[in-house]
């Protein structure tokens, strides 16, 4: 598996929009600190750019930049649901690109516990952009026969491998509030 990891995250490093699994769907993502390749993640989803995108990473100091003013019990909850299925809101602070955090004044972030997601981040050292495989409104991609059909021909390279156990995607919660957004 480490070839394609290897060849993902130099497409990432080049501005390259990938597709991979996760732990309920098949994902799209791109390097967050590359705007046009946001730009291309937004346009392929025909995704309103104001409703942000998620970070996902392999473990919490890959968002030590977002995370380091927070109080120590924030930190604590977020790392006893981690890595997993759970994708927090927290206070950007204008650290990551309005693309990715939207008209909104929290950035989504999570710690996944996909191995392949963990792999690409560590390869690509950092947290990735990561929205479901499909069109805004549309069911995500489950399988990589949907995934193709949909928007096989706009990606720069799709990561092979299975999807984790979940059948739906990450709960998020509002970290200052412990709102479940999703459920």
């Amino acid at each position: 598996m480490r070839w394609p990891i290897y060849q993902a995250s130099h497409i990432l490093h080049a501005g390259g929009v990938i597709a991979y699994p996760t732990e309920a769907v098949w994902g799209i993502g791109c390097d967050p600190d590359n705007p046009q390749a946001l730009r291309k993640v937004i346009e392929l989803k025909r995704r309103e750019q104001d409703k942000g995108l998620i970070l996902i990473a392999s473990h919490i100091h890959q968002f030590d930049f977002l995370l380091s003013d927070l109080p120590a019990e924030d930190f604590d909850r977020m790392n006893q649901r981690w890595p997993g299925p759970v994708t927090w809101l927290v206070p950007h602070q204008n650290k990551v690109h309005p693309l990715v955090h939207g008209r909104f004044d929290t950035v989504a972030i999570r710690v996944s516990d996909h191995p392949i997601v963990r792999q690409l981040c560590n390869e690509f050292n950092g947290p990735i952009v990561s929205t479901s495989a499909n069109l805004s409104g549309r069911p995500p991609a489950r399988n990589p026969i949907q995934l193709r059909q949909h928007l096989g021909f706009y990606l720069d390279f799709i990561v092979p491998g299975p999807l984790g156990g979940l059948s739906k995607p990450s709960q998020i919660i509002d970290l200052k509030s412990g709102r479940i957004l999703r459920g």
